[in-house]
Protein backbone atom coordinates (compact mmCIF):
# COMPACT_ATOMS: atom_id res chain seq x y z
CA UNK A 1 0.00 0.00 0.00
CA UNK A 2 3.04 2.37 0.74
CA UNK A 3 2.73 5.60 2.74
CA UNK A 4 -0.25 7.74 2.41
CA UNK A 5 -2.42 5.02 1.10
CA UNK A 6 -4.65 5.46 4.35
CA UNK A 7 -5.16 9.39 3.17
CA UNK A 8 -5.63 8.67 -0.22
CA UNK A 9 -8.38 6.63 0.28
CA UNK A 10 -9.98 8.94 3.26
CA UNK A 11 -9.64 12.36 0.43
CA UNK A 12 -11.87 9.94 -1.99
CA UNK A 13 -14.02 8.92 0.93
CA UNK A 14 -14.44 12.59 1.65
CA UNK A 15 -15.79 13.50 -1.55
CA UNK A 16 -18.63 10.81 -1.27
CA UNK A 17 -19.60 12.03 2.32
CA UNK A 18 -19.66 15.62 1.75
CA UNK A 19 -21.85 14.56 -0.89
CA UNK A 20 -24.11 12.36 1.56
CA UNK A 21 -23.86 15.12 4.29
CA UNK A 22 -25.53 17.83 2.15
CA UNK A 23 -28.43 15.43 0.61
CA UNK A 24 -28.60 14.31 4.70
CA UNK A 25 -29.21 17.70 5.70
CA UNK A 26 -31.93 18.20 3.13
CA UNK A 27 -34.03 15.42 4.85
CA UNK A 28 -32.48 12.23 2.84
CA UNK A 29 -32.70 9.50 5.35
CA UNK A 30 -30.73 7.24 2.60
CA UNK A 31 -27.85 9.51 2.39
CA UNK A 32 -27.74 9.68 5.91
CA UNK A 33 -27.32 6.13 6.23
CA UNK A 34 -24.15 6.35 3.76
CA UNK A 35 -22.52 9.11 5.78
CA UNK A 36 -22.96 7.04 8.63
CA UNK A 37 -21.73 3.38 6.92
CA UNK A 38 -18.41 6.08 6.05
CA UNK A 39 -17.71 7.42 9.67
CA UNK A 40 -19.25 4.86 12.01
CA UNK A 41 -16.06 2.06 11.58
CA UNK A 42 -13.11 5.01 12.41
CA UNK A 43 -15.72 6.51 15.26
CA UNK A 44 -16.32 3.39 16.66
CA UNK A 45 -12.64 2.41 16.55
CA UNK A 46 -11.93 5.63 18.45
CA UNK A 47 -14.74 5.53 21.01
CA UNK A 48 -13.27 1.89 21.43
CA UNK A 49 -9.73 2.90 22.25
CA UNK A 50 -11.57 5.46 25.28
CA UNK A 51 -13.84 3.54 26.72
CA UNK A 52 -13.40 -0.24 25.73
CA UNK A 53 -16.57 -2.40 25.51
CA UNK A 54 -19.35 0.10 25.63
CA UNK A 55 -18.22 2.19 22.29
CA UNK A 56 -21.76 0.83 20.95
CA UNK A 57 -23.27 2.42 23.54
CA UNK A 58 -21.38 5.61 23.72
CA UNK A 59 -21.87 6.02 19.59
CA UNK A 60 -25.79 4.77 19.52
CA UNK A 61 -25.88 8.33 21.69
CA UNK A 62 -23.90 9.83 19.34
CA UNK A 63 -25.46 9.49 16.96
CA UNK A 64 -28.94 10.65 18.61
CA UNK A 65 -26.85 13.59 19.08
CA UNK A 66 -25.55 13.83 15.20
CA UNK A 67 -28.81 13.39 13.42
CA UNK A 68 -30.28 15.50 16.22
CA UNK A 69 -27.87 18.32 15.21
CA UNK A 70 -26.93 17.91 11.71
CA UNK A 71 -28.81 20.82 10.52
CA UNK A 72 -26.53 23.03 12.12
CA UNK A 73 -23.45 21.46 10.90
CA UNK A 74 -21.85 23.50 8.26
CA UNK A 75 -18.47 22.12 6.29
CA UNK A 76 -17.35 19.54 4.06
CA UNK A 77 -16.79 15.65 4.14
CA UNK A 78 -13.14 16.04 6.54
CA UNK A 79 -15.47 18.56 7.94
CA UNK A 80 -17.94 16.32 9.18
CA UNK A 81 -15.37 13.47 9.94
CA UNK A 82 -13.98 16.17 12.76
CA UNK A 83 -17.22 17.34 13.69
CA UNK A 84 -18.59 13.85 14.64
CA UNK A 85 -15.78 12.63 16.08
CA UNK A 86 -16.03 15.53 18.68
CA UNK A 87 -19.32 14.54 19.46
CA UNK A 88 -18.46 11.41 19.83
CA UNK A 89 -15.27 12.26 21.73
CA UNK A 90 -17.56 13.96 24.36
CA UNK A 91 -20.08 11.09 24.72
CA UNK A 92 -17.03 9.30 25.76
CA UNK A 93 -15.61 11.35 28.12
CA UNK A 94 -19.33 11.93 29.77
CA UNK A 95 -19.11 7.67 29.77
CA UNK A 96 -15.92 7.66 31.53
CA UNK A 97 -16.92 10.41 34.07
CA UNK A 98 -19.82 8.42 35.17
CA UNK A 99 -17.35 5.07 35.46
CA UNK A 100 -15.13 6.73 37.18
CA UNK A 101 -16.42 4.88 40.22
CA UNK A 102 -14.55 1.89 38.74
CA UNK A 103 -12.18 1.70 36.57
CA UNK A 104 -12.22 -0.92 33.95
CA UNK A 105 -9.19 -3.10 33.60
CA UNK A 106 -7.53 -2.86 30.11
CA UNK A 107 -9.60 -5.22 28.07
CA UNK A 108 -7.40 -4.63 25.01
CA UNK A 109 -4.31 -6.69 26.37
CA UNK A 110 -5.86 -9.92 25.08
CA UNK A 111 -5.27 -8.55 21.12
CA UNK A 112 -2.19 -8.95 21.67
CA UNK A 113 -1.82 -12.23 21.20
CA UNK A 114 -3.04 -12.25 17.24
CA UNK A 115 -0.38 -9.25 16.33
CA UNK A 116 1.09 -9.75 12.57
CA UNK A 117 3.49 -11.67 11.35
CA UNK A 118 7.00 -10.55 11.36
CA UNK A 119 8.22 -7.40 8.98
CA UNK A 120 11.24 -6.30 8.33
CA UNK A 121 10.40 -2.95 9.58
CA UNK A 122 8.28 -1.05 12.34
CA UNK A 123 6.65 1.47 9.50
CA UNK A 124 5.80 -2.11 7.98
CA UNK A 125 4.62 -3.40 10.68
CA UNK A 126 2.49 -0.20 11.92
CA UNK A 127 0.84 -0.59 8.23
CA UNK A 128 -0.15 -4.25 8.54
CA UNK A 129 -1.98 -3.52 12.19
CA UNK A 130 -5.75 -4.10 11.78
CA UNK A 131 -7.30 -1.65 14.02
CA UNK A 132 -8.06 -4.29 16.87
CA UNK A 133 -3.71 -4.61 16.64
CA UNK A 134 -3.77 -1.01 16.49
CA UNK A 135 -6.16 -0.34 19.77
CA UNK A 136 -4.46 -3.35 21.49
CA UNK A 137 -1.08 -1.37 21.58
CA UNK A 138 -2.98 2.29 21.79
CA UNK A 139 -3.96 1.05 25.00
CA UNK A 140 -0.67 1.25 26.56
CA UNK A 141 -0.58 4.87 25.46
CA UNK A 142 -0.77 7.76 27.76
CA UNK A 143 -4.29 9.24 27.06
CA UNK A 144 -3.27 11.96 25.05
CA UNK A 145 -0.86 10.23 23.06
CA UNK A 146 -4.01 7.02 22.07
CA UNK A 147 -6.12 10.19 21.43
CA UNK A 148 -3.59 11.55 18.80
CA UNK A 149 -2.87 8.32 17.25
CA UNK A 150 -6.24 7.58 16.70
CA UNK A 151 -7.69 10.29 15.50
CA UNK A 152 -5.40 10.30 13.14
CA UNK A 153 -4.34 7.00 12.02
CA UNK A 154 -8.45 5.14 12.67
CA UNK A 155 -10.78 8.33 12.19
CA UNK A 156 -8.25 9.66 9.22
CA UNK A 157 -8.63 13.37 10.02
CA UNK A 158 -5.55 15.51 9.56
CA UNK A 159 -3.64 17.46 12.29
CA UNK A 160 -5.26 20.44 12.58
CA UNK A 161 -8.70 18.94 12.42
CA UNK A 162 -7.52 16.68 15.17
CA UNK A 163 -6.15 19.69 16.97
CA UNK A 164 -9.73 20.70 16.78
CA UNK A 165 -11.23 18.06 18.28
CA UNK A 166 -8.67 17.84 21.06
CA UNK A 167 -9.18 21.07 22.13
CA UNK A 168 -5.34 21.56 21.52
CA UNK A 169 -2.67 23.62 19.67
CA UNK A 170 -2.00 21.48 15.94
CA UNK A 171 2.08 21.59 17.19
CA UNK A 172 0.82 19.66 20.76
CA UNK A 173 -1.03 17.28 18.95
CA UNK A 174 1.24 16.30 16.22
CA UNK A 175 3.91 15.49 19.23
CA UNK A 176 1.61 13.17 20.98
CA UNK A 177 0.72 11.47 17.45
CA UNK A 178 4.47 11.37 16.98
CA UNK A 179 5.69 10.00 20.25
CA UNK A 180 2.60 7.52 20.73
CA UNK A 181 3.56 6.35 17.45
CA UNK A 182 7.33 5.92 18.08
CA UNK A 183 6.25 4.43 21.06
CA UNK A 184 4.03 1.86 19.20
CA UNK A 185 6.93 0.92 16.95
CA UNK A 186 9.39 0.30 19.95
CA UNK A 187 6.56 -2.00 21.22
CA UNK A 188 5.99 -3.75 18.48
CA UNK A 189 9.98 -4.43 18.19
CA UNK A 190 9.44 -5.91 22.03
CA UNK A 191 6.89 -7.91 21.10
CA UNK A 192 8.80 -9.70 18.10
CA UNK A 193 6.53 -8.31 15.43
CA UNK A 194 9.77 -7.15 13.59
CA UNK A 195 12.13 -9.63 12.59
CA UNK A 196 14.56 -6.39 12.43
CA UNK A 197 18.23 -7.14 13.93
CA UNK A 198 20.25 -4.02 15.30
CA UNK A 199 22.14 -2.66 12.03
CA UNK A 200 25.47 -3.46 13.74
CA UNK A 201 24.64 -7.19 13.94
CA UNK A 202 23.22 -7.32 10.22
CA UNK A 203 26.35 -5.67 8.88
CA UNK A 204 29.03 -7.71 11.12
CA UNK A 205 27.29 -11.20 9.68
Amino acid sequence: MGHGGESRRTQAFDGELGDAVARAQQGDEAAFAVAYRLVQPGLLAYVRGLVGAEAEDVMSDAWLEIARDLGRFKGDGAGFRGWTATIARHRALDHLRRQRVRPRASALEQDLLELPAPHSTHDQAMEAMSTEQALALVGRLPRDQAEAVLLRVVVGLDGPAAARVLGKRPGAVRTAAHRGLRRLARQLAADGVTDEAPTTLGEST
